[in-house]
């Protein structure tokens, strides 16, 4: 038994220390700043997925802190549903060249921060995708896999179902309003369906991650369609809409923005203390569901002359509270939850508050509420939540017969409520 207690100690050991890694769009070098994601020659904010067999094309593009040039080098990861790496070779999911080298830069022009601007697009003709799927590219420098600076991620779509989304306000879980219902209906003779264990589909609201759902399975099994109807898994906090700033301007105060000052060295942007909504009405407004842009008054291109502000955020509470953390959640921070986007509690001004160093633009943000023991942030406690919110819903299917080696994404659709 003593024998048998090692072994098993020893296979958890093994199994946690070889934990997948969940890629995700995010910066892993802190002088990396601004990465965006878009389509190539498109000014839309939508979130770009890429079409198999297209000529769709993504900009990638990102700053570095300094007028140093740096050799930086991008391969292509192809993903799992789940977003974990998957066990193809590259000469599977890849045509071309597995590395490329970014030779696409600009000095920044007239800013108190100095920083250089690098951008290069995908497909190209040294790169291009064979499958569907989930992708990401690996930044790295220096030609050295392990000085990794920055993972872009992103999906390749190759049609073949047709979904259907209902967002609705009555749930089966409360009467009060707070949250939305998603029914989906997938349709699956595209695809030869045989066993419905074989479609795995996600939900995301609003590009987050923390509270994706993921394979929930279907309420009804039909010959050729899955239908999720009345599903628990698929009820979302209504939330309520973005908070907005713009710090565009370095003369005049935008939205949201208390007054700017000038030290010598940066630019400090102070907005005005923000309300606590949990308790007040649902006021319908504009947002952009927690994305940015860049943006910069007088000058003719934005991303290498527009500079960098400290940009100072304020919670007022009469106290802090000790069960959970409070955190600036947004595509600003990769809608991650980390120590990097983590307010402090300031107990003098009573009230929390957070730094952050940004380009010039025009912001959208949330403060998200993280208990302790959950892995998921929650709206109740410092924006309300209202079922009359307008969110994004973005739907995945992946698609994987017996005996497959990857999934496919075999349709999405996106939907606003």
């Amino acid at each position: 038994m003593k024998h048998l207690a090692v072994i098993v100690s020893a296979l958890c050991l093994g199994i946690s220390t070889f934990a997948q890694t969940v890629y995700r769009t995010e910066v892993k070098n802190p002088d990396v700043r601004s990465l965006r994601i878009r389509y190539e020659g498109n000014a839309t904010l939508q979130r770009p997925i890429l079409t198999l067999g297209t000529d769709e094309t993504l900009e990638i593009s990102f700053d570095e802190l300094s007028h140093n040039t740096h050799n930086y080098t991008y391969t292509l990861l192809h993903l799992n549903a789940d977003r974990t790496e998957s066990s193809l070779s590259s000469v599977d999911y890849l045509a071309g060249f597995p590395t490329a080298d970014i030779t696409d830069y600009d000095y920044s022009l007239n800013t108190q921060q100095l920083y250089t601007h690098y951008r290069f697009t995908f497909p190209n003709e040294e790169m291009q995708p064979k499958i569907s799927g989930n992708y990401a590219l690996k930044i790295y420098e220096e030609g050295d896999p392990e000085k990794v600076v920055a993972y872009a991620c992103f999906a390749v779509v190759e049609p073949k179902t047709g979904i259907e989304v209902t967002v609705r306000h009555n749930t089966d879980i409360e009467l009060s309003g707070r949250y939305q219902q998603l029914d989906i209906d997938v349709q699956t003779q595209g695809i030869g369906m045989k066993n419905p264990d074989e479609i795995k589909v996600v939900v995301r609201q609003n590009n987050r991650t923390d509270n994706e759902v993921f394979n929930p399975k279907p309420s009804y099994v039909e010959s050729q369609r899955l239908r999720y109807m009345n599903h628990k898994q698929l009820i979302f906090e209504g939330g309520n809409e973005y908070r907005h700033f713009d710090i565009s301007s370095v003369y005049f105060m935008g939205n949201n923005v208390d007054y700017i000052r000038f030290d010598q060295r940066y630019y400090q942007a102070f907005l005005f203390p923000d309300e606590n909504r949990s308790t007040t009405p649902y006021l319908s407004d504009f947002d952009t569901n927690g994305q940015f842009v860049i943006n910069a008054e007088r000058t003719e291109d934005d991303d290498y002359e527009a500079d960098y502000m400290w940009v100072h955020f304020f919670l007022p509470e009469q106290s802090p509270w000790f069960d959970g953390n409070v955190y600036i959640g947004g595509d600003l921070f990769g809608n991650q939850l980390l120590p990097t986007n983590r307010m402090q509690y300031d107990n003098q001004h009573q009230t929390y508050f957070f730094t952050a160093y940004l380009k010039q633009g025009a912001y959208d943000y949330q403060y998200w509420f993280k208990p302790k023991q959950s892995h998921t942030a929650t709206l109740l406690r410092t924006e309300g939540s209202h079922w009359q919110t307008q969110n994004e819903y973005t739907i995945y299917v992946y698609y994987r017969p017996f005996g497959g080696r990857y999934d496919q994404l075999v349709g999405y659709t996106v939907v606003e409520r």
